[in-house]
């Protein structure tokens, strides 16, 4: 009964400390270096246009960090991959990442942040 004991005690601390673990990284993650870049772009009338299973859209994203919540972005697979959403298809989108900006201008690709700052005159944030 005592090694009994002894397991589910270390168990227990175990998920404890990977509660807290989680709890840190959630909340740092949550800071998003990008909040208020992402938001202007949001507010510029840009739209990003990409699908679940495209690499360069997860990569993308990923540019954004936890700010990516916010962006303008638009799912244009369907579930089963096998076509597109009829909003996609009412925007003519042809390729995966597509951006349309507010005066109606596109880029296709994954696209660096500088040039999505040009396109939507929003701020990067400053990095130190």
């Amino acid at each position: 009964m005592k090694k009994g004991l002894t397991i589910g005690l270390t168990g227990l601390i175990i998920l404890v400390i990977g509660a807290i673990v989680y709890a840190v990284a959630t909340q740092q993650a949550d800071s998003g270096e990008y909040n208020e870049f992402t938001q202007c772009v949001a507010d510029s009338g840009a739209t990003f246009y990409g699908a679940f299973w495209c690499p360069h859209c997860l990569e993308q994203k990923r540019l954004f960090g936890s700010s990516n919540r916010a962006l303008p972005y638009v799912e244009c697979s369907t579930p089963d991959q096998q076509s597109q959403t009829q909003e996609c298809i009412d925007a003519n989108v042809q390729s995966y990442p597509t951006w349309e900006f507010g005066d109606g201008s596109r880029e296709t690709g994954s696209l660096p942040l500088s040039l999505i700052a040009e396109r939507t005159n929003c701020a990067l944030p400053v990095t130190e």
